[in-house]
């Protein structure tokens, strides 16, 4: 069976995007693990798929599938290329239309030459819809790791669960060692996607982001949001804050503590192409 794909990008993150709609395809873990090896199968972050929405709210229903075959409710990147795919591919012509994920309706608008932006819905800060074992909620938390050490953050819902901890210099932050501990840590029930945030100046701030299932990624659009809710939250950041990660900038805007996050960036098509499976 042959299946045609997109290869989409967003500021270095990158996707394989695929019509559910017009083709039968099954994804199983498996097979998201062999589309997604860089060596063996297309490579890619994640696997986007692009489906019938069961919601009557919805014009298309967007799963995502990450490169260990795990299946996620949220990525932020991918709701851009998501977008701008269906826009490309002439399955709808309005510029702003409802999405289904698994983790609620998002709302994405087209701004034209490669660009998109997404609501992306309110923060939650209950531990328990994130999920997050805690007694109580709080603006900060200290989390234990192995050995005794510990380290202070903030734990917040972008319809993903993410911790954010804040660095003096993400050069030299310990993605690498800390993120897999928290990501794994016992207080994170469904795994967690593990931010280190810099705060340049208050409409600024740079930003690595450990994701679960994927590691580190030259970019998380949900992670940069999580990032500013967390900041803002701790009245550390405006309503409206450049994201500086390694593949490049996101605009992320939020106007006060009840409104929704809003993020702007670019979705840009690599290549189309046809896999054998």
């Amino acid at each position: 069976m042959k299946i045609e794909f997109t290869k989409m990008e967003g500021i270095g993150n990158d996707f394989v995007v695929i019509n559910a709609i017009d083709q039968q395809i099954d994804i199983t873990p498996e097979l998201a693990q062999r589309l997604a090896n860089r060596r063996y199968g297309i490579g890619c972050d994640q696997i986007l798929l692009v489906e019938k929405p069961t919601s009557d709210e919805a014009a298309f229903r967007y799963r995502i599938i990450n490169a260990d075959g795990s299946e996620v409710g949220q990525c932020g990147n991918g709701a851009r290329c998501f977008a701008q795919y269906v826009y490309d591919k002439g399955l709808i012509d309005s510029k702003q239309f409802p999405v289904e994920t698994a983790s609620g309706i998002i709302t994405p608008t087209i701004l034209g030459n490669d660009a998109v932006r997404v609501d992306m819905g309110t923060p939650r800060f209950a531990p328990a819809e994130v999920p997050f074992i805690a007694d109580e909620e709080a603006p900060r938390y200290t989390i234990e790791l192995e050995d005794g050490e510990t380290v202070e953050a903030g734990v917040v819902s972008m319809g993903n669960p993410h911790v954010v901890i804040q660095v003096d210099d993400i050069d030299s932050a310990p993605v690498e060692r800390l993120g897999p501990l928290l990501e794994h840590h016992e207080r994170f029930p469904e795994r967690v996607n593990v931010g280190f945030m810099q705060i340049v100046e208050p409409n600024l701030i740079r930003l690595r982001v450990h994701e679960r299932g994927a590691g580190e990624t030259l970019a998380c659009g949900s992670g940069a949001c999580a990032a500013v809710a967390v900041g803002q939250r701790w009245m550390l950041l405006d309503p409206a804050v450049m994201v500086e990660l390694p593949g490049g900038p996101l605009m992320i805007e939020r106007m006060d503590m009840y409104a929704p996050v809003l993020m702007s960036g670019p979705a840009t098509t690599v290549f189309e192409g046809s896999i054998e499976l």
